[in-house]
C-alpha cells in the first residue's frame, strides 16, 4: 500500500520513505510456475511445472448455512468455501465533503439466528490488521424499521454479533464513516476538490464466507458537478448517482475509486484490447496539463512493463493518480488499479519531481507480484484472518527493484538517475543501519504488524520495513548473478516472465518460498535456496551489495550531492547529512528528523526532534552547516552547535573531520557493466 506510498517506511539516505503498497501492505500454496511469454533475452523459456490455481468462487444457488449457536455466544464462524445467498445491497453517499462523511446505507439478506457481521481489518497491501475502524459511527440496524440490537465482541472489536429475529429475511444498516479531518487522526480521503472511497471502510458483511462468496451490489452518490475512476464495472448512470454492475467482495474491496472537480483521462495504451488510463485528480484545473513527452514516458511504461512481465491478467486497468497538496499521500496496489498520489509539481515541476516517478511502475508491477500472484501467508479466506508475511522481501523487494528498472526503461528516469538511487539505498542499507546486528531482513517483514507505519525513536538501529529497500539490493544481486552464471544471455527478466505469466485459471496463483527457488533454478542452475537465506537472514556488518560490484559498479562517497538525493531533499523538505555528522534536518522547522545510531550527533547526545539554533556562533542554515562541516576538514576543530530539546538548549561539539560525503557509484574498470544492460529499453 502501502511505496510508497509509501506508507510503508523504507529510509533513503537517512529519510523516512513512504513506501505505498499500500505501497502498505501485503499477500498465497504455490505450486511451481509455468513458463512465460517468449523473452526479449536469453536464449528461450525454461519449462517449469503448472501451477495451481485458486479460482474465485462463482454465485450458485444453495441455502445459507446455520450460523449456530457460536455467534450467539460471541463466537465468530470461520470462513468456509460457501456461496452466501442474495446480494448484500451498498449504497454510499459522497456528498457530504465539507465535514468529510460518507453516509452508508447497506442491506443483507439473512435467515433467524445469530449472525455475526464483520469489519473489515486485514487489509490486502497493507500487510497488517489497519482496517480503520475508528472511523465507524452511528451504526444502527433495523428490520422492517423495526431495530435490531447488536453488541461488539468483547475480544474482537470489529466483529458485531446480533440475533436476527423470526420472520426476518433482510436487515437493514445505516451507518457512517467518518474520515480524517486533521493529520492526526489519519489520511485525509476528503477534500473540498477531490476524495478517494476504499470500499472496505464503508461495508460490514457476515462472518463465515470466503470474502469471494459474498457478492455485494455497490453504488455511489457523487457531489454534483464531480466524476470518477475505478475498475468497478458500471451498470447505471443517472447524474451524480452511479449504480455498479453485481461484484464479489473481494473484488470490491480491490476494486476503490477516486472522484473529483478537476479530472482528466489519458489512454496509455491506444487502441489496445486490454486498455489502460491514467485518471489524473488535481486541486486546480491547472494541475491537469500534461506535456507530450510526460505522456510518451507513460505510455512507454505499459509496454516496458508487458515486456518484461508477460501480458496482463486484468480486463483493464485504472491508475488513479491525485495530484494534491491536501489529499492523503498514498501508494496501493490492487489487480485492476491503483491508488497513487504526487505532489501539484509531478508534471508541472517535471525536473524537481523525478524521485517520485518510480512510484507509478511500482504499483503497477503489483497488478503481476502482490495481485495475481500472492505469497500464500497473504492469500487470506475473508479480510478478518491474520495474515503471515514473511515473503514481502519478494512481494515488495522485488517490486521495488521492477519499479526502479521500469522507470529507466520507460524514460520516467534516465538511467543515470536510477543509478543515483541505488547508490543511495545502498548507503542506507550499508551504512544507515547497524540494527542489522541484531535483526535480520526477514524479521523485518513484521514491521507493518509491529508499528502500523509510526515513526521510530532510532529507526537505523530499531529498522523499519526494508523489506523494501534491502530487498530490492537482494534482487539486484539476483539479476546480476543469473546474468553472470548464463553468460548474459538470461537475466532476472526471464524468471519475471516465467513466474508472473502463468496461466491464471480464473483467480489469483499463489507462491512459496520453494516456489521462488525452483522458478530461479529453472532459469539459471544454482543453489538459490543457501544465496537467498544467507542474505535474509544475514547480521552483517553491511548490507548485501554483490549485486553492484557484479554490476560493474561500486559505492563511494563524494562531498557533491546527487540530483536524486537533492530530489530526495526536496520532496522530503529535509537536509541530509546522514553520512558526514549523522542526521537529517527539517527544512521547515530546523528539528532533526533522523539520527543514526553510533553516529557522530548520536555520540554527543542529539536525538529526533532536537531543533538545530546556530552554528559556529551564528544563526542555522543549511548552508552555513555545510560550511562548518568542508572547514572542519581542514581545522581538525569539532563543529560547534546551539541545539534545543524541549525547553533546554545547550551547546554540542562534533568532532568530525571527513567533509561532506554524498553515495555515488562508481564504475569498475574491465568488469561487465551489468547495471546499464538491466536498465536499457526492451521494448
Amino acid at each position: 500500500m502501502n511505496r510508497f506510498v509509501v506508507a510503508a517506511l523504507a529510509v533513503v539516505a537517512g529519510w523516512g520513505w513512504a513506501v505505498f503498497a499500500q505501497d502498505e501492505g501485503s499477500g498465497a500454496s504455490g505450486a511451481s510456475i509455468a513458463s512465460g511469454a517468449s523473452g526479449a533475452s536469453g536464449t528461450g523459456n525454461p519449462t517449469i511445472p503448472e501451477p495451481v490455481a485458486v479460482p474465485p468462487g462463482e454465485a450458485e444457488s444453495a441455502d445459507l448455512p446455520d450460523a449456530g449457536a457460536s455467534a450467539g455466544n460471541g463466537r465468530i464462524p470461520v470462513a468456509q468455501d460457501t456461496p452466501y445467498v442474495g446480494n448484500l445491497i451498498l449504497k454510499v453517499d459522497l456528498t457530504d465533503i465539507d465535514r468529510r462523511v460518507m453516509a452508508v446505507h447497506e442491506s443483507i439478506p439473512v435467515k433467524p439466528g445469530p449472525l455475526t457481521l464483520l469489519y473489515p481489518e486485514w487489509l490486502p497491501g497493507h500487510h497488517a490488521p489497519r482496517g480503520p475502524i475508528d472511523g465507524l459511527a452511528g451504526l444502527t440496524i433495523t428490520s422492517g424499521g423495526h431495530p435490531v440490537a447488536w453488541s461488539r465482541d468483547p475480544v474482537n472489536v470489529y466483529a458485531f454479533h446480533l440475533q436476527v429475529p423470526a420472520g426476518v429475511s433482510q436487515l437493514d444498516l445505516e451507518f457512517q464513516y467518518a474520515s480524517a479531518l486533521v493529520r492526526e487522526q489519519g489520511r485525509t480521503v476528503v477534500t473540498p476538490d477531490m476524495l478517494g472511497l476504499q470500499w472496505n471502510t464503508v461495508v460490514l458483511y457476515p462472518a463465515g464466507y470466503f470474502s469471494s462468496r459474498i457478492t455485494v451490489v455497490p453504488s455511489i452518490r457523487l457531489p454534483e458537478g464531480w466524476e470518477f475512476a475505478g475498475a468497478l464495472d458500471i451498470d447505471n448512470r443517472q447524474g451524480a448517482s452511479v449504480l455498479f454492475k453485481p461484484t464479489s467482495l473481494d473484488r470490491l474491496v480491490d476494486s476503490p475509486l477516486f472522484a473529483g472537480r478537476y479530472v482528466r483521462v489519458l489512454d496509455l495504451d491506444p487502441g489496445a484490447r486490454t486498455p489502460v488510463h491514467l485518471n489524473l485528480f488535481a486541486d486546480s484545473s491547472d494541475g491537469l496539463e500534461v506535456r507530450a513527452q510526460q505522456l510518451l514516458a507513460h505510455r512507454r511504461l505499459v509496454k516496458e512493463t508487458y515486456a518484461l512481465l508477460g501480458p496482463p491478467h486484468y480486463d483493464r486497468y485504472e491508475f488513479l493518480l491525485a495530484l494534491s497538496d491536501h489529499f492523503g499521500e498514498i501508494g496501493l496496489e490492487h489487480l485492476r488499479s491503483s491508488e497513487n498520489r504526487r505532489t501539484p509539481g509531478y508534471f508541472l515541476e517535471w525536473d524537481k519531481t523525478a524521485s517520485g516517478r518510480d512510484l507509478l511502475p511500482h504499483e503497477f508491477s503489483h497488478a503481476w507480484n502482490g495481485k495475481f500472484r500472492r505469497p500464500e501467508g497473504l492469500a487470506t479466506a475473508d479480510f478478518n484472518v491474520p495474515m503471515r508475511n514473511s515473503l514481502l522481501w519478494v512481494y515488495e523487494g522485488l517490486t521495488n527493484y521492477l519499479g526502479v528498472v521500469l522507470a529507466a526503461r520507460s524514460g520516467l528516469w534516465s538511467e543515470d538517475f536510477a543509478r543515483q538511487s541505488w547508490a543511495a539505498l545502498a548507503a542506507s542499507m550499508d551504512g544507515n543501519r547497524p540494527g542489522r546486528a541484531w535483526r535480520d531482513l526477514e524479521d523485518t517483514t513484521e514491521q507493518p504488524i509491529i508499528t502500523p507505519r509510526r515513526p521510530l525513536s532510532w529507526l537505523s538501529w530499531q529498522r523499519t520495513e526494508d523489506y523494501y529497500t534491502e530487498g530490492e539490493l537482494i534482487w539486484l544481486d539476483v539479476d546480476t548473478k543469473i546474468r553472470e552464471l548464463s553468460g548474459e544471455k538470461r537475466s532476472l527478466d526471464d524468471f519475471a516472465r516465467a513466474f508472473f505469466g502463468v496461466p491464471s485459471g480464473g483467480g489469483l496463483v499463489t507462491y512459496t518460498f520453494n516456489d521462488v527457488v525452483r522458478a530461479l533454478k529453472a532459469v539459471a542452475p544454482f543453489d538459490w535456496e543457501s544465496f537467498l537465506n544467507e542474505r535474509l537472514h544475514s547480521h552483517g556488518p553491511g548490507a548485501p551489495l554483490d549485486g553492484l560490484t557484479r554490476g560493474g559498479w561500486k559505492l563511494v562517497y563524494t562531498e557533491v550531492s546527487s540530483d536524486y538525493v537533492r530530489s530526495l531533499e526536496d520532496q522530503r523538505r529535509a537536509m541530509d547529512f546522514t553520512y558526514s555528522l549523522g542526521f537529517s534536518v527539517s527544512l521547515l522547522t530546523a528539528q532533526l528528523t533522523e539520527v543514526r545510531w553510533g553516529g557522530p550527533a548520536y555520540q554527543a547526545g542529539l536525538s529526533m526532534g532536537t531543533t538545530l539554533i546556530a552554528v559556529e556562533g551564528r544563526e542555522y542554515r543549511p548552508e552555513r552547516l555545510r560550511a562548518a562541516i568542508a572547514a572542519a576538514k581542514l581545522s581538525r576543530q569539532p563543529i560547534e552547535l546551539l541545539v534545543k530539546n524541549l525547553d533546554r538548549y545547550r551547546t554540542v561539539r562534533l568532532a568530525y573531520f571527513d567533509g561532506l560525503k554524498y553515495p555515488q557509484l562508481q564504475r569498475l574498470e574491465k568488469t561487465e557493466d551489468r547495471l546499464s544492460a538491466i536498465l536499457k529499453p526492451h521494448s
